[in-house]
């Protein structure tokens, strides 16, 4: 309808914010919103990856194409992906993938002397460019333990076996190879609202109540021990499985609860890999997100001037 707009303003609330974990919640827009902005957080936002092996020596068990594909899935520290090249479009190296610009060098030298197996760790690849390291684990805030933790086994060499590799590392997204997903998982639920009919509620006994409460597989619902009342204990709990309501028809009370899912409200779980910090992935997915927005625009753009100047516009673009 002429005159009408369908601009939104969203609106973002933090809830919990960890190096590696985020929960927050996105309102006052619709689920293609929140499905784009999930899709690009997993598929199109940048990291660096190692993308070329060149191995010298491989004297271990393992042959030279597992141990590359190995390599590949250790996640880099990729704050700076986002101002990188892609190594298609890097005119520095005419796109060979191997300069400054578009690609970071690392190095890896191995050999087991003694009698005692020797890991080879992502700790043991060294990087030409300090700010593109592989992801350390063993920080304390992670849970793990720093005594023990050496990094992301390579491979494990015996007695006289060694490893000399050169890896080239590049910018790429999800879309193109897993490897180069910054997002473990990345969740989006309706939140929940849950409304009791009180009246109904009071009509059944202590005993049907508990039924009613222990129906829910996630605690739902609770009862009050001073006042023998059920409410709702935790409404983002519920999964949409409908058991409560279920039981609420075989108790013979429908209407009994009403559940119904906010379409304007969402709340987001993202865990990372660690190539990026959790909050700098949803700003890169939202950079992303306005990217692709502006590319639709400016096509939306060039289709009208084509229906205005017909011919003349396509050639003024070199068309």
């Amino acid at each position: 309808m002429e005159g009408v707009s369908y601009q939104r303003f969203p609106k973002i609330k933090i809830r919990t914010v960890r190096d590696d974990f985020m929960k927050f919640e996105l309102r006052e827009t619709d689920s293609s919103i929140a499905n784009a902005l999930r899709r690009v957080m997993i598929a199109e936002v940048p990291t660096i990856a190692i993308d070329l092996v060149e191995i010298e020596v491989n004297s271990s068990v393992l042959n030279d194409e597992f141990i590359a594909h190995r390599l590949g899935l250790i996640p880099l520290t990729s704050e700076r992906a986002m101002a990188m090249r892609f190594s298609r479009d890097c005119d520095a190296c005419d796109g060979d993938g191997q300069c400054e610009y578009c690609s970071v060098e690392f190095h890896l030298r191995a050999k087991c002397i003694n009698d005692q197996t020797l890991d080879v760790t992502s700790k043991d690849l060294y990087s030409s460019d300090h700010t593109v390291v592989p992801v350390d684990f063993s920080d304390s805030s992670t849970g793990f333990d720093n005594t023990e933790n050496r990094g992301i086994i390579i491979v494990k060499l015996r007695r006289g076996q060694e490893l000399i590799l050169r890896a080239i590392a590049r910018k790429g997204i999800g879309k193109d190879h897993a490897k180069w997903s910054p997002a473990a998982t990345v969740t989006f639920m309706y939140e929940p609202e849950i409304y009791i009919n009180e009246e109904l509620m009071e009509t059944l006994t202590l005993e049907e109540k508990k039924e009613f409460v222990d129906s829910s597989p996630t605690k739902v619902f609770d009862i009050n021990p001073n006042t023998q009342q059920v409410y709702v204990h935790d409404a983002e709990a519920y999964t949409y499985d409908d058991e409560v309501l279920k039981k609420a028809e075989a108790m013979g009370k429908p209407g009994l609860v009403e559940i119904h899912a906010k379409e304007d409200s969402f709340i987001f779980t993202v865990e990372t890999t660690g190539a990026v910090k959790a909050s700098q992935l949803v700003l890169n997915a939202i950079d992303v997100l306005k990217q692709k927005l502006d590319a639709v625009r400016l096509s939306a753009d060039t289709v009208e001037a084509d229906e205005q100047f017909g011919e003349l516009g396509a050639h003024m673009r070199g068309g």
